[in-house]
């Protein structure tokens, strides 16, 4: 028996040009996500422009086809106008639903329309029943997952909420949270909240444990995990109450796109026709040849910090084919366990991917000498390639071999698309009615949407002297739907006597009822739409700033005890174990100052006991940093200031009102705004209200997958690994020489902070004529004596007794790596 709630659900297909979009559809998707111009997460893609949406919904809607547009950024302050240009494009072209990350946007939206669907992109960071919740006002039609949710967390939201839920499936895997890397931001002034993910997961970094660097043999992709293929657990997954199966990749070809989507469209409909089906070997084979870096469940089955990743190589190798046995004077004599035949290409891995390695097209298959035709399953195999393909004195016996494509798949696959059809026929049910003397009247309904069209003979109906209209001869003259999207499906007769009209007549009905019916599927869904103005109609009244605010957040008792030290109001505690905040508080209270405690960056089903532990801790406010932990927390009606922080992503005065009116005291901008894009918000939104971190490691990557349990324990996860966070100390050594900090939460999740501290010194000023009353020094591994000279340089910055060009030049002085101005300066 079934559990699923569900009778249906969705499969969710990416597209980057037409090719694809094309590939989607005849394959099976039900619904197809793109991006358009620069406003989403796939700035590298082709993406369309927005004057083709009208014709790529008629497109898609003619196949009967769902197209969401991607969304999925950060829109900063200038650019809210240009934001509504597009939502309105959207709504005018029929658009099925926008995918959003921006909670200031989701506000827009709503405002020019009540009923335009909209999404919550994996970019919001959703991960608990609690996030869903806070998203419940907004009327939000579907939610995508974190991809770090497993079945279980899955399982819990779905009970506990009537949003439909969506879950990546298939793809390649972020290894930070979504919508919380900040690393191409830092290092490159490109966002990956912004679209422009620079990939420095997959970049080699280097051990450092306890200040020592650690052999680690060929593993230097410590950051780098496989690719996502949960096609062997659909129907897990749809019990748990999956509604979207989503697949990445809309910078994949339109190859990948077509083998990805059959794939799992056979897997969901075998599901609901219960057959049993399971994935064959030669199936998952395919899927590995159009894009793999090596199969994982992902998160999707639980934590498993073994199999996340290999560590060897960071791009999509394709098949494994085997082994080299034996180098020949023209050939390669290898051990294969996989079917290769001529054409196909291959690669030789000697282990060192970031340089050039051997391959090329297989020209000849060999045994003992001997030409073998058509394909080999396995065994030992001489293997001939063209003589300017490969050096064979570069190729070593043990070098693995990859089957990187294979061209009779890929024009399988194309045939798929090439020329454009339906993936199946849809069923038209048709009502005749008349008597002699009058019109002939048929009444055609699209039984997939509902829509009705009316036609009528041109000639009245006469009586029949031989053959008359039988329910019979009327369903095969208007079944002949060949070469339509149409079959079909039922026939009712009202006609009165035996009538009989003209056959041509009949054509011309069947052929002007396809074209209505066809003309009705391409009419773009009508949405209320309200004229909305993106700026504050409002002047902006900004109030002197006289005394400012400095606010420490400290990292260990020792710095919590040197900031009480000084002359400070208010300190944050942000440590890796929230047991220990009840010490920080009491501490922070015998010293009399106010203190705040820090939240996980992640909130997940069954994680409240985290949040409620704090407030026992009895602090004087608590920072905020996820959608789930802001809807706990205001649900409780505290009499404590709640505080947003960075990874809330506000990044415009939409987004602040919005946080503002759900309870929370002040906001922290997002990390992705640089100094004029901070300026442009500032202006305008309530500034009073708005805190500005001038000092920081900056945190880059933020992720479920532990480098201290991958590659310092036998274990697997938090229960086996013997926590050796608590034992030592990693960093992670980038190739320029850089040691990054990797630290630990309460929920064993991964923060990477930057090796060079960060500071906004020189912008004090701007901030202050602007109207910021609030601002925020973070310390990571300083030490108490650090930590108050730290405080005093920026006492005296903000009181105007120094400048902040002489603060910049003080921490540069007596920093050993420097200070960079971070990405406030990209």
């Amino acid at each position: 028996m079934k559990l699923t709630k569900q009778k249906s659900v969705e499969l969710l297909a990416p597209a980057g040009n037409w090719e694809c979009l094309r590939a989607a559809v005849a394959n099976g998707a039900d619904a197809v996500y793109f991006g358009v111009d620069k406003y989403n997460a796939r700035v590298r893609a082709k993406n369309f422009q927005m004057d083709e949406l009208p014709d790529i919904m008629a497109y898609l809607h003619k196949y009967g086809v769902r197209g969401y547009v991607t969304f999925n950024i950060l829109v900063f302050e200038n650019e809210l106008d240009e934001a509504r240009v597009l939502i309105e494009a959207c709504m005018d072209a029929g658009v099925d639903a926008l995918i959003v990350q921006d909670m200031g946007i989701v506000q827009l939206i709503r405002e020019i329309s009540p009923d335009f669907p909209i999404h919550g992109s994996t970019q919001m960071t959703v991960t608990s029943p609690e996030a869903v919740e806070f998203l419940k006002p907004h009327d939000l039609s579907v939610v995508v997952l974190g991809r770090e949710n497993n079945e279980k967390h899955i399982k819990k939201i779905a009970e506990k909420s009537n949003v439909p839920l969506e879950v990546f499936v298939h793809g390649a895997l972020c290894v930070s949270y979504s919508g919380q890397c900040l690393t191409s931001e830092m290092w490159g002034g490109r966002s990956a909240n912004r679209g422009e993910c620079a990939q420095a997961c997959r970049l080699p970094y280097d051990l450092e444990v306890d200040g020592e660097v650690k052999e680690m043999g060929d593993i230097s992709y410590v950051l780098s995990p496989k690719d996502l293929a949960a096609l062997e657990i659909v129907p897990e997954l749809i019990e748990a109450g999956v509604y979207s199966f989503k697949i990445e990749g809309r910078l994949k070809s339109p190859e990948y796109v077509a083998n990805v989507v059959s794939k799992y469209r056979k897997a969901i409909d075998e599901y609901f026709m219960d057959s049993g089906y399971s994935p064959s070997t030669e199936e998952i084979r395919e899927l590995q040849q159009s894009f793999s870096r090596g199969f994982t469940y992902g998160f999707l089955k639980g934590t498993n910090n073994k199999e996340l990743l290999d560590g060897t190589y960071p791009k999509s190798r394709g098949v494994y084919l085997g082994t080299v046995k034996k180098v020949l004077k023209d050939a390669i004599l290898c051990e294969i366990e996989a079917p290769l035949k001529r054409g196909d290409g291959i690669v030789f891995d000697a282990g060192r991917p970031d340089q050039k390695e051997e391959g090329g097209r297989v020209y000849d298959l060999r045994k003992k000498g001997n030409k073998v035709d058509g394909e080999v399953s396995g065994g030992k195999i001489e293997i001939v390639l063209g003589r300017h393909d490969v050096n064979l004195t570069k190729v070593h016996i043990g070098d693995k071999i990859w089957k990187t494509s294979d061209q009779e798949l890929n024009n399988r696959l194309r045939k798929t698309y090439e020329v454009e059809q339906a993936h199946h026929l849809f069923p038209l049910q048709v009502h005749v009615s008349g008597e002699v003397g009058q019109l002939l009247t048929s009444k055609w309904t699209d039984a997939t949407n509902g829509n009705i069209v009316t036609v009528q003979s041109s000639k009245e109906l006469e009586q029949a002297m031989k053959r008359p209209l039988t329910l019979q001869y009327l369903g095969e003259q208007f079944g002949r739907l060949g070469g339509t999207l149409f079959e079909l499906d039922t026939i009712e007769s009202d006609l009165n006597g035996e009538v009989i009209v003209p056959v041509k007549e009949l054509n011309r009905i069947r052929r002007e009822a396809v074209e209505q019916l066809l003309e009705l599927r391409q009419q773009p869904r009508q949405y209320t739409k309200n004229a909305v103005d993106t700026n504050r109609s409002e002047v902006k009244q900004i109030e002197p700033i006289t005394q400012p605010n400095l606010i420490p957040l400290c990292r260990s008792m020792e710095q919590i005890e040197a900031a009480c030290k000084t002359d400070i109001t208010w300190i944050y505690a942000d440590f890796e174990f929230t047991t220990d905040y009840p010490q920080a508080v009491e501490k922070a209270h015998q010293y009399g100052k106010q203190i705040a405690l820090a939240t996980p960056r992640i909130h997940m089903p069954g994680e409240n006991g985290i949040l409620n532990g704090m407030l026992k801790s009895n602090p004087d406010a608590i920072l905020v940093r996820s959608l789930g932990a802001v809807q706990y927390f205001t649900t409780k009606n505290l009499n404590i200031p709640l505080i947003g922080d960075f990874s809330l992503n506000i990044a415009n005065h939409r987004a602040v009102d919005l946080f503002l009116e759900r309870g929370l005291k002040r906001v922290t901008p997002s990390y992705d705004l640089n100094i004029q894009q901070v300026v442009d918000m500032l202006e305008v939104a309530q500034s009073d209200k708005i805190e500005m971190v001038i000092h920081q490691h900056l945190p880059m990557f933020h992720t479920e997958h532990c480098v201290y349990c991958t590659f310092l324990s036998e274990g697997t996860d938090y229960t086996n690994c013997g926590r050796p966070c608590e034992e030592h100390r990693v960093s992670l050594q980038d190739r320029i020489g850089m040691s990054h900090p990797v630290r630990v939460d309460i929920g064993c999740r991964n923060t990477v902070y930057n090796a060079i501290e960060q500071s906004g010194a020189e912008y004090i000023t701007n901030f202050k004529e602007l109207g910021v009353q609030n601002y925020r020094i973070e310390f990571l591994e300083e030490s108490g004596e650090k930590v108050e000279e730290v405080i005093n340089l920026y006492k005296e910055a903000l009181e105007g007794k120094r400048d902040g060009t002489s603060v910049w030049r003080k921490l540069k002085a007596t920093n050993q790596l420097g200070v960079t101005r971070g990405q406030l300066i990209n």
